[in-house]
């Protein structure tokens, strides 16, 4: 009889513990103390900023990249500035926060930091303005050299030669483009004798990744005297490389 009721009680646990880990498959958002943080897609994102007058509009990278184009009516508060949190607390926790960045890394930091605030309502943008921008949703305030750098025509022109060429579209905040910077290097070094390494700055070369809808970053291609035989979004280690890319 013990062992039946052991039994019975096990089952009812295993029970309990499945409908606790049940979201529904809402992964992505998450509660703590009373405040509910999501991560939106940008279609989401910009219902919920339409539909909410109440909503706080925050973009979260530096001021230079601020004034290359943002979100209208967003203000700016850098997460890498000291003053982050004195500059937040400003805000009104009982109202729902909005933040984005450039391809959301930044921005789950701070929407992190305003839930350990107190902040009862965050909204972080899943895959930042670059998301955005390629879902074909407006920017305001973009400076008129906002999009000057590499155009397409030297883009074909430096990826046609007779030999490989590997893209490496990155940015100098990208915490995966920067651990993947020494392995790309790597790997060009010890293929040098066919493989040319081309480093494209995201934020320096903005029109030419829109023209060929990249919107995340760490992102390769790889070409073969012009011709795209292989592509690679996020960090990739180097005999994934290897093997997937037959060099």
């Amino acid at each position: 009889m013990k062992k039946i009721f052991s039994i019975a009680i096990m089952i009812l646990a295993v029970n309990l513990a499945s409908c606790q880990n049940n979201t529904g498959g809402q992964t992505n958002e998450s509660t703590t103390g009373g405040s509910v943080k999501s991560t939106l897609s940008a279609d989401e994102f910009d219902k919920k900023l339409t539909s909410d007058a109440t909503a706080q509009l925050v973009d979260v990278r530096t001021p230079e990249e601020y004034g290359g184009g943002h979100l209208k009516n967003a203000v700016n508060l850098n997460i890498r500035d000291n003053s982050f949190e004195q500059q937040a607390a400003k805000l009104d926790k009982n109202k729902p926060v909005m933040v984005y960045c450039k391809a959301g890394s930044r921005s789950a930091a701070a929407a992190d930091k305003l839930q350990e605030m107190g902040f009862k309502t965050i909204y972080n943008l899943d895959g930042g303005i670059m998301k955005w921008e390629s879902s074909g949703k407006p920017l305001a305030g973009a400076s008129d050299n906002a999009y000057i750098g590499m155009t397409t025509e030297a883009f074909t022109q430096a990826v046609s030669k007779n030999n490989y060429v590997l893209v490496d579209y990155n940015a100098h905040w990208c915490a995966p483009c920067k651990k993947m910077l020494p392995i790309l290097e790597a790997f060009a070094d010890k293929k040098k004798e066919k493989l040319t390494l081309l480093k494209i700055d995201a934020d320096e070369n903005k029109s030419l990744l829109k023209q060929k809808n990249i919107s995340d970053i760490p992102y390769l291609e790889l070409y073969n005297n012009g011709k795209l035989v292989w592509s690679h979004k996020g960090t990739i280690k180097e005999d994934e490389m290897l093997r997937e890319t037959g060099l």
